[in-house]
C-alpha cells in the first residue's frame, strides 16, 4: 500500500465512477487530459512561429507537449531505476511514470494563442485594462482549466484529477501576490520565477500557477507532499525538467529543418567566446562572443550555487562540437541522410540529459529536488542561449510578433466593449461560451467577496474581465485572427471558424 493514500484523492465532486478505462487513477487522468478539447487545441497554438505559417513544419503547442511526456516518463524510469534515488523520492512523495505524463500533456493547456508573446500582452491588459490584479499566466491557465473551466471530467468542473497530477502541474506553486505567506517576490533571493517581472515590479511574481480562484485547490493539491511552500513536489520538478530539455533540444531542430539556425553565426559566436576566454580578453559588450560572456556572467550572478567556470566553457565547447561543427555543418534539405542526422542528435541529446537526471535532498531556493546534473544544467544553459540569440531575436521574428501583439489587444477591447453593452448576461448575440465564462467567474469572486478576498462591490467587473481573458486563451492562433477580423468588420464572411472552445 502506497505511504502516500492520499494523492490519488481527486478533487471535491469529482464522481470516483467512470474515472475512466485504466486501472490506474493516474492513468486515467492522464486520459482525461488527453481527451480534452484544450489539448486538441494546442495543435493550433504558436510554440515558436504560428502552426499557420507558411506550410512549415515546426512544433507546435501539441508536439511539443507530447515530447515533454516522453521525456517526462524517461526521467521519472530512470529515477525508479536507482535505489537509492528511489528511495529519496518516496520519502518526498512519489513518482509515478503516469502521474508525470499526465502533468506534461497537461502543462501547456493554458498557452493563449501566439505563444509567450501572447501571454505577455494578455497579462499586461488583464492587470492594466481590465483590472485584475492576478492578470494572466499561462501555467496558472493550465490550472484553472484542468481544476475549473474544462467539463470533460465527471463532476461538475474540472477534469476531477487526483491530488498527485494537480501538484504536479503546479510548476511555480504559488499566486501572483496572495499565497503563500511570505510570498516569494518579497524574498531578497526568489526562487525561480518567483521574482518580479521586469517593469512590473509591484505586480507580483513574474510566474505563478494559481489566480485567487483556484487557491483553494493549489493548496488541497500539495497537501499530501512533504515538501517546502516555494519547493515543486517531485513529480512537478521531473515535468519541468522534462520541459527544459525538450525546449532546449527540439526547437533547434525546427530552425534548422527551416534554414534559420545559420552555422555561421552559431560557430563565430561560440568560437570567439573560447579564443577570447583563453586570451581573457572578452567583455559583456560588442563583437562575436559577448552575448555568450553576458550569459555566463548572469548565471555566475543569479545561480551561484550551481554555476561552474570550467563546467560552462565545457558545455560551449560541446555545444560547438556537436551542433555548430556537426549537425548545422550541413544545410538541411529534406534527404534522409539529413533526417538521419537530426534524428541521431536530438536521440543523443535527450539520452545525456536525461541520464544526468538527479535529486537533491536539500535543494537550493532556485534548485528543485529533483536537477540536472552540473555538466547537463550548463549544457542546456547554452543550448536555450542559441535558440534565444538566433532565433528569438531576430527582427523578422520581432515584426511578426508585433502584428500578434496587435490582434490579442484588439479582441480584448472587442469583447469587453461587447460586455460592457450587455449589461444582461443572457444579452442576444453575445457568444454562448463567453456568457458562460462569465457566469462562471461570477459565482468564484462571490464566494471570494463573502470572505473578504475581493471588495463585494467589485464582484461583476472582475468576473467579466476574467471571462475575457478565460475566451481569449481559449482561442488557437487561426481563431484568435478570424475573431478579430468579425469583430471588426474585416470579414465579408458570415460564419467562420472563430469559435472558442
Amino acid at each position: 500500500m502506497s505511504a502516500h493514500p492520499d494523492r490519488s484523492a481527486r478533487s471535491p465532486g469529482a464522481d470516483e465512477q467512470g474515472a475512466g478505462l485504466a486501472a490506474s487513477p493516474y492513468r486515467a487522468d492522464r486520459d482525461r487530459i488527453a481527451a480534452s478539447p484544450f489539448f486538441a487545441r494546442l495543435a493550433g497554438v504558436t510554440q515558436v512561429v504560428s502552426p499557420n505559417g507558411a506550410g512549415l513544419l515546426l512544433h507546435n503547442r501539441l508536439t511539443h507537449s507530447l515530447q515533454v511526456a516522453q521525456v517526462a516518463r524517461a526521467i521519472a524510469e530512470h529515477l525508479g531505476a536507482d535505489p537509492a534515488a528511489a528511495a529519496e523520492v518516496e520519502r518526498l512523495g512519489g513518482c509515478d511514470p503516469d502521474v508525470v505524463e499526465a502533468a506534461a500533456l497537461a502543462h501547456d493547456l493554458g498557452h493563449p494563442p501566439f505563444g509567450h508573446l501572447g501571454e505577455q500582452v494578455l497579462d499586461r491588459l488583464a492587470r492594466e485594462r481590465l483590472g485584475l490584479a492576478d492578470g494572466f499566466e499561462g501555467n496558472a491557465q493550465s490550472f484553472r482549466i484542468v481544476t475549473t473551466i474544462d467539463l470533460h471530467g465527471p463532476g461538475s468542473s474540472g477534469l476531477g484529477l487526483t491530488a498527485a497530477v494537480r501538484a504536479a502541474i503546479l510548476k511555480y506553486p504559488w499566486a501572483r501576490l496572495a499565497h503563500p505567506d511570505p510570498h516569494p517576490s518579497t524574498a531578497a533571493l526568489p526562487p525561480r520565477g518567483g521574482g518580479p517581472a521586469p517593469g512590473a515590479e509591484q505586480a507580483g511574481s513574474a510566474k505563478f500557477s494559481a489566480y485567487l480562484t483556484e487557491l483553494d485547490e493549489l493548496a488541497a493539491s500539495r497537501a499530501p507532499f512533504p515538501v517546502g511552500p516555494w519547493q515543486q513536489t517531485v513529480e512537478a520538478a521531473v515535468m519541468d525538467t522534462a520541459d527544459d530539455v525538450a525546449y532546449a533540444i527540439h526547437d533547434l531542430e525546427d530552425f534548422h529543418r527551416v534554414g534559420v539556425l545559420q552555422q555561421a553565426g552559431v560557430a563565430t559566436e561560440l568560437r570567439c567566446w573560447q579564443e577570447n576566454r583563453d586570451a581573457q580578453g572578452v567583455g559583456p559588450s560588442g563583437g562575436p562572443g559577448s552575448a555568450l560572456e553576458r550569459l555566463r556572467r548572469r548565471m555566475a550572478e543569479r545561480d551561484g550555487w550551481a554555476f561552474d567556470a570550467d563546467a560552462f566553457a565545457a558545455a560551449v565547447a560541446r555545444v560547438r562540437a556537436e551542433l555548430a561543427d556537426s549537425l548545422l555543418i550541413t544545410p538541411f534539405d529534406g534527404s534522409m541522410a539529413a533526417e538521419r542526422a537530426v534524428a541521431e542528435f536530438s536521440a543523443r541529446w535527450t539520452s545525456r540529459l536525461v541520464g544526468g537526471v538527479r535529486v537533491l535532498r536539500d535543494p537550493p531556493v532556485r534548485a528543485s529536488h529533483v536537477a540536472l546534473g552540473v555538466e547537463q544544467w550548463h549544457e542546456v544553459s547554452v543550448l536555450k542561449f542559441v535558440h534565444q540569440h538566433f532565433v528569438l531575436r531576430r527582427a523578422d521574428l520581432a515584426s511578426y510578433q508585433r502584428g500578434q501583439a496587435t490582434v490579442v489587444t484588439g479582441l480584448v477591447g472587442a469583447l469587453q466593449e461587447w460586455l460592457a453593452d450587455s449589461p444582461a448576461a443572457d444579452s442576444p448575440g453575445l457568444p454562448p461560451r463567453l456568457h458562460d465564462l462569465v457566469e462562471l467567474a461570477r459565482g468564484e469572486y462571490a464566494g471570494l467577496g463573502e470572505r473578504g478576498v475581493v471588495p463585494a462591490t467589485e464582484v461583476d467587473r472582475l468576473a467579466r474581465g476574467r471571462a475575457v481573458v478565460d475566451y481569449v486563451a481559449s482561442l488557437t492562433d487561426a481563431q484568435a485572427g478570424a475573431l478579430l477580423d468579425v469583430l471588426t468588420g474585416r470579414s465579408a464572411r458570415l460564419w467562420t471558424d472563430a469559435m472558442a472552445l
